[in-house]
């Protein structure tokens, strides 16, 4: 099977607050005011746990299908916590992102437990974002200016 490609396009409208082009859908990105934003859409972070319950929506119904059985429904309760200390630059000692990051999943189903654990664990084995999380990534950050014409 070939590689798939995602691309996004960003532009910043404040300090906080930033305009997402996926496809053709505008995502807006933005703080809460606590934060420095305007409060008008959820934070980056919040949206890596949102992408997080997204991916594994779709792969307990996909996989829940190949194993037989019906998912009726998929309850996905998230939870991240982060210390903002190096986000704000007010320490090195700990990591910007996640410290832990907990999932509930309440799936409405006949399953039994046995096959519910089988299904469980090739959710998580299979969720592109899951192993994004859980594995390093190579990400490679550039700058890249325009120059100005005189």
């Amino acid at each position: 099977m070939s590689d798939l490609t995602f691309n996004i396009k960003a532009n910043s409208q404040s300090p906080a607050k930033t305009s997402v082009k996926a496809r053709n859908f505008e995502i807006l990105v933005d703080e809460p005011a606590g934060l420095g934003g305007t409060d008008l859409a959820p934070n980056p972070v919040e949206y890596v746990l949102a992408a997080f319950a997204g991916c594994l929506n779709v792969m307990g119904h996909l996989i829940a299908q190949e194993m037989g059985f019906e998912l009726r429904n998929l309850e996905i309760d998230i939870k991240g916590e982060l210390n903002p200390a190096k986000l704000f630059g007010k320490s090195d000692e700990q990591r910007a992102g996640y410290k832990y990051i907990s999932v509930i999943l309440k799936p409405d189903c006949d399953a039994d437990q046995p096959t519910l654990q089988k299904w469980i664990h090739a959710v998580e084995e299979r969720c592109p974002v899951s192993d994004n999380l859980q594995n390093r990534t190579p990400v490679k950050v550039e700058i890249v200016r325009e120059e100005i014409a005189n």
